[in-house]
């Protein structure tokens, strides 16, 4: 169960990552509330993860969840470059994601 929160909880990092953008500076309403909401909803799933989980694994993953996700949707959706450094350096986080998984009881 842990490992859902925590998988949750990083998805939801990637939320308010792209949403941060949308705020322009928190000066827009509706995209400040609904980023801080999923901040809020972040931080809360990945304290309920660290109950079970070390914390050092959990906060990495969370961490590298948001970094990967929010890179992807950039290069998909907002157009931001591709190349194949970028594409090996996020391939390594995810290598390091599904390291710490397998290594970890919980």
């Amino acid at each position: 169960m842990a490992w859902a929160l925590l998988v949750l909880a990083g998805l939801l990092e990637i939320v308010w990552a792209l949403g941060l953008k949308h705020t322009e500076g928190f000066s827009r309403l509706w995209p400040s509330v609904w980023t801080l909401a999923a901040m809020a909803a972040s931080f809360t799933l990945l304290s309920l993860a660290l109950k079970t989980l070390p914390v050092g694994t959990g906060y990495a993953v969370w961490v590298g969840i948001g970094a990967v996700g929010t890179a992807v949707v950039g290069i998909v959706w907002l157009g931001e470059p591709v190349n194949a450094g970028r594409l090996l350096s996020l391939s390594l986080i995810v290598v390091g994601i599904i390291g710490l998984k397998l290594s970890t009881q919980g």
